[in-house]
Formats: C-alpha cells, sequence, structure tokens
C-alpha cells in the first residue's frame, strides 16, 4: 500500500513558514545588537553572575559551552552554560541573551510551575515524540483496521510535543521579563538599550511560537490523514 499525498500535506505549511522567518528575524537582531558595545562594558558572563549573585544564587555555576546560541540553564546541575559568542563578549546581543538564561535560575530557585512541569516531561518528550512519529507511519503502509490502532497510539503520543511546546511558552517569555526587570533594577542598561534587549528576546521568544504552531499544524495533519483514511 502506497501513500498518496493529498491537502492535508498542505497545512504545515504555514508553520514553516513562520518558524523560517522567526529563525530569520532573530539571527538578524542579534547579529545587528551583537555588534553593539553595552555602555558599561559588561560580557555576558559578568552580567548573569551579577543576577544570580543578587538572588542569593552564587551556587549556579557559570560555564562556556560551544555553538552559536547555545545557551542554557541546566536545572539539574544548576549550570548556567553560555555560547561563546556570549560569554566573554560585551554586545546588548550578549547580556541580553545571558540575564535570559539567568531567568530560568531565578524560576527554578522560586519553583515557578510551567519550569517544573516542563521538567518532569522533558525526558519523555523526545522519546514519545519520535516514537509517534515512527508509529504513525507504520500505521500508513500495513492493513487498514490495524493501521487505524497504530495510527491512533502514534498521534497521542506525537501529542507530547505539543504539550511540551505550550508549557514553554509561558516558560520563556516570563525568563524574559524576569531578563529585563533584573537588567534594569540593576542599572546595567539604560533606555535605548534596554528596547534593544527587548527586540532581540523577544525575536527568541517568537521562535518558541512558531515551534508550537508547527507541532499543533503536523498534529493536524496527521489527524486529517487519519481521518481520510477511515472514509
Amino acid at each position: 500500500m502506497f501513500y498518496h499525498f493529498g491537502p492535508w500535506d498542505l497545512i504545515p505549511i504555514p508553520g514553516l513558514l513562520l518558524a523560517l522567518y522567526a529563525q530569520f528575524r532573530l539571527k538578524a537582531l542579534y547579529a545587528k545588537y551583537h555588534d553593539v558595545r553595552q555602555s558599561q562594558g559588561m560580557t555576558g558572563v559578568e552580567v548573569a553572575r551579577a543576577i544570580l549573585d543578587r538572588a542569593g544564587l552564587r551556587n549556579v555555576s557559570i560555564e562556556p559551552c560551544e555553538g552559536e546560541l547555545t545557551d542554557h540553564y541546566d536545572p539539574r546541575k544548576r549550570v548556567l552554560r553560555l555560547s561563546g559568542g556570549n560569554f566573554n563578549c560585551s554586545s546588548l546581543s550578549a547580556i541580553g541573551v545571558a540575564a535570559h538564561e539567568a531567568g530560568h535560575a531565578l524560576q527554578h530557585k522560586e519553583k515557578y510551575t510551567p519550569l517544573e512541569w516542563r521538567m518532569a516531561i522533558v525526558s519523555g518528550t523526545n522519546f514519545a515524540t519520535n516514537a509517534g512519529v515512527i508509529l504513525f507511519t507504520i500505521g500508513l503502509f500495513i492493513q487498514p483496521s490495524m493501521g487505524q490502532v497504530v495510527m491512533k497510539i502514534g498521534i497521542w503520543l506525537f501529542s507530547a510535543i505539543v504539550i511540551f511546546q505550550l508549557i514553554t511558552l509561558p516558560v520563556e517569555f516570563d525568563a524574559s521579563a524576569r531578563a529585563r526587570k533584573a537588567l534594569a533594577t540593576l542599572g546595567l542598561v539604560d533606555g535605548k538599550e534596554g528596547e534593544a534587549i527587548r527586540k532581540v528576546l523577544g525575536a527568541a521568544a517568537l521562535t518558541y511560537v512558531a515551534a508550537l504552531v508547527t507541532a499543533m499544524l503536523q498534529l493536524l495533519r496527521m489527524i486529517a490523514i487519519a481521518q481520510a483514511r477511515r472514509r
């Protein structure tokens, strides 16, 4: 039995286009403000350290990591990792990203509920998503009655990524809000610098919105295919 392309295969396209736009906007704004030095000359690691120390998080270490825009906070090891382009850089992009990651550490300290949820499901999300795609694909090519069962299981498993992305949105938006507030409270940026950082973090947030939209549209595509095969 062969798979036949249909109108449902067009469903994910808007999400893919949004994702491409979000990535383009993020890279453009990040590059633009990566060439603008912070007025006080503080580096990403210095800004992150200042925010963490003010919150009493001296036990959270800061380490460099490889790659570009691979910055992240590891709540299990209590380590904040900054990419090489942001660790020792004093650009507005660098301190914005560093402050955002410090915002995640602040969430962890306060047991921010969406972060707690994300931490609880992150380990199983990738497995469920991959297993869902595999089972759904298998269901397309086996006997219809059994295929429907397998496809439904695949759809339910794939929905894990939608739930994960949905939980991720408030986590990322809140971390950016905490970052901007901390930078202003500590007097690390002036008005124009704060606006530039807002733009960079806003562009980064858009990538998470795009990821959610893409996952939801892909889920709709799978549901549409399953329903079409029942007819």
